[in-house]
């Protein structure tokens, strides 16, 4: 698989991708200077709208419990 370039896409298309199918990043970044490692970072994130979290599993208690407190307190919201 090879990059493409589309010259008609936008930031909100991207933004309408990323919220309806989401990513999921998992990145080892290692910053040298001199060939001597530095900082380390390890990061995984995923990145979507609610309800594509919701549909795979994901922040379900989160969602649950934030429902829950808003039920029981109406000027919350």
């Amino acid at each position: 698989m090879s990059p493409t370039r589309d010259q008609r896409a936008t930031l909100g298309a991207l933004v309408d991708v990323l919220l309806d199918k989401g990513v999921y990043l998992d990145l080892d970044l290692i910053i040298t200077v001199a060939d001597i490692p530095l900082i380390g970072v390890n990061l995984r994130a995923t990145i979507a709208g609610m309800e594509t979290l919701l549909e795979y599993g994901l922040m379900r208690e989160w969602d649950e419990r934030i429902r829950a407190e808003a039920h029981d307190d109406p000027a919350r919201g």
